[in-house]
């Protein structure tokens, strides 16, 4: 396989999330590689986001999971100021490294894999929603990992190659304030400022943050009012959640619901949910790791591991107990921004990786 050659057409096939038609033409591409290689196809049709892909080689449970994704965070027409390109050892490129780059890894190391002889089962679950949550494609992702001894998730590796071992729970709340309007300059003592009220409760949100606990919420949108002359009835704030600790969400859920309003005349709303649990590094963990530590020396990589405070589809697979290691993909930095890259020939180190692996395993 041409690593950057298949790596080039999958990037310049943009795929924003939202965008059906999009995502389905890479999921198109996908499908016509893995036919290559003598994959059974199951494509899960999708009305709101791009269809998803399983491709499978052999039969039967136990088998390893490979969890991709092919959308991306970019809308259409970044190409033109965010080509692919090569340079210094680099590749740019919208998604290139969230995660196209996971892709072409997956699809290189299986080629080589059935060049040898497969030793047990092997799954390629390739999705169209990770960066909107996973609403669509959850439920395949748990049903697939139930039935498998581990799963590989092919997001990128930290910037030292280190495996995402750990990632913070994602949730999110939804604050709605709700006050009365007037004139502001002839009935000013009438209104009740929506804004204002909103104010008093962001400073008591992000007081929750403990970072002891490794907790943070963050406000980062807040809209309100209509025009300056004019007190505002309506104020919406948004809050993103991040949990390691357990119990830490229903703490926090707690302390949301129990906010009640300063200003008198004003009414509090607070829904949201959690989306992604976390993925603590606990005891299976550690012996995931330790596996897939003793494995990779075989071929004359010194595994790390790491964690990070985002979230993935491995934090789906995590509380079912079966193991996961993420990371798998290739290395680089610059996710979601113009910036975005992967060295060049992180390729062919991390297929080879990710080959030991589902061989040894």
């Amino acid at each position: 396989m041409d690593m950057k050659a298949l790596l080039k057409q999958l990037v310049e096939t943009e795929s924003p999330s939202h965008d059906k038609s999009a995502v389905d033409r890479v999921g198109a591409l996908v499908r016509e590689e893995v036919l290559k290689y003598g994959a059974d196809v199951k494509i899960i049709p999708n009305t709101t986001t791009g269809d998803h892909v399983v491709a499978r080689w052999g039969s039967g449970e136990g088998g390893i999971l490979l969890l991709c994704h092919m959308d991306t965070v970019f809308p259409l027409g970044t190409l033109n100021s965010m080509p692919y390109r090569e340079a210094d050892g680099k590749i740019f490129g919208p998604g290139v490294l969230d995660m196209k780059a996971g892709i072409v890894i997956s699809l290189a190391a299986i080629e080589a894999i059935l060049n040898t002889g497969l030793k047990r089962p092997v799954t390629l679950l390739c999705t169209s929603d990770e960066e909107i949550g996973s609403a669509t494609s959850r439920e395949y992702i748990e049903e697939l990992a139930k039935k498998s001894a581990l799963v590989l998730v092919l997001e990128a590796a930290l910037l030292d190659g280190s495996l995402k071992t750990w990632r913070k729970g994602v949730g999110a709340f939804h604050v709605h304030v709700k006050g009365r309007a007037a004139h502001s300059g002839g009935d000013h003592e009438k209104g009740r400022n929506a804004i204002e009220e909103m104010a008093h409760q962001v400073i008591s949100i992000q007081k929750m943050t403990d970072y002891s606990r490794q907790t943070t919420l963050n406000v980062g949108v807040m809209n309100g009012g209509t025009v300056s002359n004019v007190v505002p009835e309506d104020a919406y704030a948004e809050v993103d959640v991040r949990v390691m600790q357990p119990g830490e969400w229903e703490r926090l859920e707690s302390e949301m619901q129990s906010l009640t309003c300063v200003l008198e005349g004003t009414k509090l709303t607070v829904t949201g949910g959690l989306n992604r649990p976390p993925m603590p590094f606990d005891e299976t963990a550690k012996v995931t790791f330790e596996k897939a530590k003793s494995i990779a020396k075989t071929i004359g990589v010194d595994l790390t591991a790491g964690g990070t405070g985002g979230a993935s589809d491995a934090n789906f697979v995590a509380p079912l107990g079966i193991p996961v290691l993420d990371g798998m993909g290739a290395i680089g930095e610059g996710y979601h921004s113009e910036r975005e890259y992967i060295f060049a020939d992180s390729l062919e180190q991390r297929k080879k990786l990710l080959a030991a692996l589902i061989q040894n395993w």
